[in-house]
């Protein structure tokens, strides 16, 4: 995570936003009344669509399963017809 306070982002606004959108990087502005995060579009779908399966609880039960379940009993995917 980049931080910066506010008087430094703003002279360097556009870098900051190059920065979350081309590097993936998290930018931390500090104010005296609180921070605030630059992420990119990008990033932000994410979290919002991992959000989104994390609140379905078939799903995430689902995603429990697979991960505890020993690769021997998964399927090979060059053993599948379509």
């Amino acid at each position: 995570m980049y931080n910066i306070n506010v008087t430094n982002a703003r002279a360097k606004l556009y870098e900051l936003l190059n920065m979350a959108i081309c590097d993936s990087e998290i930018v931390n502005i500090a104010t005296k009344n609180g921070n605030a995060v630059i992420i990119s579009e990008a990033e932000y779908q994410s979290l919002l669509e991992t959000l989104y399966l994390s609140s379905d609880p078939s799903y995430k039960q689902s995603l429990l399963e697979g991960k505890n379940t020993d690769l021997s009993d998964c399927v090979d995917e060059s053993d599948v017809t379509l």
